[in-house]
C-alpha cells in the first residue's frame, strides 16, 4: 500500500513509461511538479494534451507535421531537391540532419527498423510507401539513412532488395557514425561527413 496519494502514484509510473526516466527520476520530476506554480503545471499538461490533437503525419514522407496539413514543411518547400530523398527511422533523425544544414533533398519516415525479434516487419513500417513513391517516379537517389544497428542494416537490405527493380541510385551514409549508435545522439560534422561520403547500397 502507497503512502502517496492516487494522484501523484499515477503521475510517477506515468513518468517512468518514459524513456530514459527511472523510478528516481520519476519521483523528483513528479514533487517538482507538484511544487512548481500551477501555470507550468497547467502549461505542461496542456502541451501534452496539445502534441496529441495538434499534430499528425505528413501524407508524403510521414515525418510530423500540424494537423490539417496534407505535406511537412520540408515536402511543400519548392526549394527542396524532390529527386533525392534521404530515408530514416525516426522523425528524431530529420531533425538530426536538418541541423547539419548540409542536406537540401526530402525525406521518408519510416517509423521503426525491421526487427523480427521484435515481430516488426516490412507491413508495420512505411516500407511500402516508400516503395510506391519511388515507383511514382521523378526520384533518381535514395540515401538509406537507417541506424547503423542489425535492425537499421537489416531495413537497408530490404530496401535494397525491394528498390533494385527501379531506375533509382542506391546509397547508405558512410560509416562516419558508430555503429550501434542513433542519429539523433551524433554531432553536425560527424552527420555531414556520414551525408558527404555516402556509398551506393
Amino acid at each position: 500500500m502507497s503512502i502517496l496519494p492516487d494522484s501523484l502514484e499515477r503521475l510517477i509510473l506515468s513518468l517512468e513509461r518514459l524513456p530514459g526516466i527511472g523510478p528516481k527520476t520519476a519521483s523528483r520530476l513528479a514533487f517538482f511538479l507538484l511544487r512548481a506554480p500551477e501555470e507550468l503545471s497547467a502549461d505542461l499538461a496542456e502541451s501534452l494534451k496539445a502534441v496529441r490533437t495538434q499534430t499528425a503525419f505528413c501524407e508524403i514522407c510521414f515525418n510530423i507535421t500540424d494537423a490539417g496539413r496534407t505535406e511537412c514543411v520540408i515536402c511543400a518547400d519548392e526549394k527542396r531537391d524532390k529527386s533525392i530523398v534521404c530515408v530514416v527511422e525516426d522523425s528524431l533523425d530529420v531533425l538530426a540532419l536538418e541541423k547539419t544544414v548540409g542536406f537540401f533533398g526530402q525525406y521518408h519516415v519510416l517509423h521503426g527498423a525491421l526487427s523480427p525479434i521484435e515481430g516488426i516487419g516490412p507491413e508495420d513500417i512505411k516500407l511500402l510507401e516508400l516503395e510506391n513513391r519511388v515507383a511514382a517516379g521523378g526520384i533518381t537517389e535514395v540515401i538509406v539513412a537507417t541506424n547503423p544497428s542489425m535492425e537499421g542494416d537489416a531495413t537497408a537490405l530490404y530496401i535494397r532488395q525491394r528498390l533494385s527493380k527501379y531506375p533509382v541510385k542506391l546509397t547508405r551514409l558512410a560509416r562516419g557514425l558508430p555503429v550501434g549508435g542513433d542519429l539523433e545522439y551524433a554531432d553536425q560534422s560527424t552527420l555531414l561527413r556520414a551525408l558527404a561520403g555516402r556509398q551506393d547500397l
